[in-house]
């Protein structure tokens, strides 16, 4: 494995970084219990990084994951939507006591947009600011879909780390192509900030071209780190074999080639629309029975409509 020091926070991971979003309620649903012997099964293995979310609903499973494993060896990402003092205050305190934790190593403003998203999200910014001088934060960083927030973010002194959505056809990417988000990455690192990449295989649909897509993101040279969700044991061992040696053994590519990943929606949607609207990649609409559907080609299978659900129809699987 190896290991860089993310920007200049002074957390040191490893390049390989667990995607906690899919052993979660959003995609996976495995219990805390399974879930937590899928990421344990990473922490074996030499991953020390994970990312996770308000969100996500996953620190119990990061924190059945640590359950005998020492917490100074794991560097926890999160992040959330707090826009206010208050709302940042409860999302770092639930954090820190779901996963039974002093500190978070990373936390984050999720789905950041522009320098007016995160204008909008300060009071909640210099509230982290406060928390990191207090040694409850390590690091403070946002996540985004745009280019545009990665322009925004370099303004901004107090945000160390970026978490953009990269891989090599740009899936995912709202407000431009692959070669202007690298570019604003390269601004951002100018003065030594940190970059961790996130949905490297477009969210699954690039696992055709599993190694190229890989390997394009590996080999980055504005990438401290890259997350991808792993939702067994399998997908563990071939992440890291992979990253180890180069290949994954026949036997277990064959096997994960086998799966196929594609978003749900249960027959009892109500069509409220709520999922459309939150979808950022314009991949749903209500069809002619009134009840969403989902264009699979635009589907960057994040699960996040899911969450925006009162009626829990729609999953990743």
């Amino acid at each position: 494995m190896i290991y860089n020091e993310l920007g200049k926070t002074g957390l040191i991971v490893s390049k390989l970084c667990f995607g906690g979003l899919t052993v979660g309620p959003l995609q996976a649903d495995l219990s805390p219990v399974e879930g937590g012997k899928v990421i344990r099964e990473a922490f074996e293995r030499g991953v020390n990084f994970i990312d996770t979310a308000e969100l996500y609903g996953t620190y119990p499973h990061i924190k059945e994951a640590l359950n005998g494993f020492d917490r100074h060896r794991i560097v926890i990402s999160s992040k959330s939507y707090a826009y206010s003092v208050e709302t940042a205050e409860t999302a770092l305190e639930d954090a820190l006591q779901s996963l039974k934790t002093d500190y978070i190593d990373l936390f984050m403003m999720h789905e950041q947009e522009s320098e007016h998203t995160i204008r909008g999200h300060y009071e909640a910014l210099e509230y982290y600011q406060k928390m990191k001088d207090k040694g409850y934060i390590k690091a403070i960083g946002l996540s985004t879909h745009h280019i545009a927030a990665v322009h925004g973010a370099t303004k901004y002194a107090e945000i160390e780390v970026v978490h953009p959505i990269l891989n090599k056809l740009g899936i995912g990417i709202q407000d431009g192509n692959i070669e202007e988000m690298l570019d604003a990455l390269r601004r951002f690192r100018y003065d030594g900030r940190g970059v961790f990449a996130m949905k490297p295989l477009g969210g699954g649909h690039l696992i055709k071209s599993y190694d190229e897509a890989f390997d394009y993101v590996n080999n980055l040279d504005v990438v401290d780190a890259f997350a991808i969700g792993m939702q067994s044991v399998d997908e563990v061992i071939a992440n890291v074999s992979k990253f180890e040696t180069g290949s994954i053994p026949i036997d277990l590519k064959k096997k994960l080639k086998a799966k196929e990943r594609k978003l749900i929606i249960a027959d009892w949607c109500e069509g409220c629309g709520n999922c459309i609207e939150r979808c950022g990649a314009g991949a749903l609409s209500l069809g002619e029975n009134g009840k969403a559907v989902v264009d699979n080609s635009k589907c960057i299978l994040c699960g996040y409509c899911s969450k925006a659900c009162p009626y829990f129809c729609i999953k990743v699987i």
